[in-house]
């Protein structure tokens, strides 16, 4: 078992709080998944977890730049995305902004990449 000097688990409600807890939790993560200290890992995991998203939210991307991560990530092609925004032309166009997604394409960009409906949604960036 590893010595880490441990914290109470309980709700983060400062920032002094929040750094604490990220300390402790550098120290455990070594910790074998099924042993103390690896469940407390996880309780204290969960309770940085609920502390960012309500005080450090992440944005959704813009839709161009979820499909284009979509796109690398899975190493796909704009031949790859024909099936649910059209022909190549038409793929093009979304990727450089000259054409903004349909709901028909937002519905099968959600449902065969399953890129967050909301992000597709989202107003375009501006491009500068």
């Amino acid at each position: 078992m590893l010595e880490v000097e441990t914290v109470d688990i309980k709700p983060i409600k400062t920032d002094a709080d929040y750094q604490k807890v990220l300390k402790e939790i550098e120290k455990l993560m070594l910790a074998a998944p099924d042993s103390p200290d690896g469940e407390r890992l996880d309780v204290l995991a969960t309770l940085v977890e609920a502390y960012e998203s309500k005080h450090y939210p992440l944005e959704m991307p813009d839709p161009v730049e979820a499909i284009k991560f979509e796109m690398e990530r899975k190493g796909l092609t704009v031949k790859d995305l024909e099936p649910m925004i059209g022909k190549s032309n038409r793929v093009y166009e979304i990727l450089n902004r000259k054409r903004s997604l349909t709901l028909k394409m937002i519905w099968k960009l959600h449902h065969e990449l399953g890129i967050p409906a909301e992000s597709l949604i989202k107003p375009p960036q501006v491009q500068v």
